[in-house]
């Protein structure tokens, strides 16, 4: 089972055990978060995309740790004018790791464990 979800202005794809880095969201490591809205379900083939069945669909993932990206270099130049501009930045970051997808009347995606217990 996967879910598509949409955070911080981007969509990710996720499936329970995934860990993932998105754009910041309050909470310390291990704290509980959940996501939505989400865009699109898939429960082994059978795709749920409507949004009045994911009106009550959750993404349940849990806060690893906060964390800053990897640093960008900007530089600005004007031609023959001698203007130069240096610049940097690094994204604060949230590491999480999916826990639960919930689809209301379907069956629930547990954790990581149960799933690795049926393969």
């Amino acid at each position: 089972m996967y879910a598509v979800i949409r955070t911080g202005g981007k969509q990710y794809k996720v499936k329970v055990g995934d860990l993932i880095d998105v754009e910041r969201l309050d909470g310390d490591g291990g704290a509980s978060i959940e996501l939505a809205p989400l865009l699109v379900v898939d429960d082994e083939g059978t795709v749920t995309s409507q949004a009045g069945d994911l009106s009550g669909a959750l993404v349940t993932a849990t806060v690893v740790d906060q964390h800053r990206g990897k640093k960008i270099r900007v530089f600005t130049y004007k031609n023959k004018t001698g203007q130069r501009r240096h610049q940097g930045h690094r994204q604060s970051l949230t590491r999480l790791k999916v826990d639960r997808i919930d689809l209301p009347g379907a069956k629930r995606a547990g954790s990581s464990a149960t799933q690795e217990q049926k393969s």
